[in-house]
């Protein structure tokens, strides 16, 4: 799986590079982000501008992590998510807990300073 990860002013970027991002893939990407709330990060980005599908599992595995962050004291917040993305998450109720926003630049700033 191709996630790679980068800072911006405290606020830690996951970007996923696939465009399908299912169940198959989960596993690598799970371990990075639960890795990052493990060693202290509070402010999660998930960039999934590059992914135009995604399964229930994913949704589960994203209200997961979302869960884990809140539990340790951070938030964790999705940016660039695709329409079709934007419709799963709609239809599974997911938007009401997840944080999305259009584009990075607009979910960075919705951390704050």
């Amino acid at each position: 799986m191709n996630v790679t990860t980068t800072d911006i002013n405290g606020i830690t970027i996951v970007n996923v590079s696939e465009t399908k991002l299912t169940y198959p893939l989960l596993t690598d990407f799970v371990t990075a982000v639960t890795g990052l709330v493990e060693k202290g990060n509070k402010r999660i980005l998930i960039n999934l501008g590059n992914v135009s599908y995604v399964d229930s599992a994913t949704i589960g595995c994203l209200m997961d992590l979302y869960r884990q962050a809140s539990a340790a004291g951070g938030a964790l917040k999705l940016a660039g998510v695709q329409k079709r993305v934007e419709t799963m998450l709609t239809m599974t109720g997911a938007h009401n807990f997840l944080e999305v926003h259009a584009d990075q630049a607009s979910a960075i700033a919705s951390f704050g300073a």
